[in-house]
């Protein structure tokens, strides 16, 4: 009862924030492509009741997350850095609405929400095949390296997702200028996955030969 009470506060929290970050700055309610986005947050609740039911442990590590959680300062710095990017790319969005600034088609706002599902679904799937992943840069007692499934294909198929999401939130909310706002995000994940993967090598038996097997960290043939 306490893990889903925990559950269900971190996601009104979420959708509050995510609501005053996009309806203020834009000024009305009348914003259909937000309110989809928020339809889309809503539907990762239903990822959180599919791990509640399925693996409570992994969903109280994907909850555990932020910058207080990480003990790595790095690590801190960067979930901030993230944080304060994907802000800024919603606000701007919002703004962007709110002024016209650019002039996105109604296709590719539903491409855009495309890419946020995906970006979200990456994630549920990836703790199904893994149940090690979490929100934090850790390595837990007994832990094993993943190399199937998703692993198989990038080192890091979560940060995947969340790639996919960056760059399909300011579409979804039909903005250009919010993309780019995701340039530091991605430039602040990269390094994310730099240091983690300096901690894995150095805890995780078997890390670094995998990644002698797997070469691409986050997009397969490119990096």
């Amino acid at each position: 009862m306490k893990t889903i009470s925990k559950t269900l506060v971190f996601g009104v929290v979420q959708l509050v924030v995510v609501g005053l970050l996009l309806f203020l700055p834009a000024g009305t309610f009348d914003y259909w492509q937000a309110w989809v986005l928020v339809v889309l947050a809503i539907s990762t609740w239903v990822s959180g009741v599919f791990l509640l039911r399925a693996d409570p442990a992994t969903l109280q590590g994907r909850t555990r997350g932020g910058p207080t959680a990480e003990t790595r300062m790095v690590q801190k710095v960067v979930i901030g850095g993230l944080w304060l990017s994907l802000a800024t790319m919603l606000v701007v969005s919002a703004l962007d609405h709110r002024f016209g600034w650019s002039a996105v088609p109604t296709a590719i706002s539903l491409v855009g929400d495309v890419l946020v599902a995906v970006g979200l679904a990456v994630p549920v799937l990836v703790v199904t095949q893994n149940s090690y992943a979490a929100a934090t840069v850790r390595v837990a007692a007994g832990q094993k390296v993943v190399s199937t499934g998703l692993y198989g294909l990038v080192r890091h198929p979560m940060y995947t997702g969340n790639v996919i999401m960056m760059i399909g939130i300011p579409l979804a909310l039909g903005s250009y200028w919010g993309l780019v706002f995701g340039v530091p995000g991605l430039l602040v994940l990269a390094w994310r996955i730099r240091d983690e993967e300096n901690l894995l090598q150095e805890r995780l038996d078997g890390y670094r030969e995998y990644t002698q097997t797997v070469r691409y960290r986050l997009v397969p043939c490119v990096w």
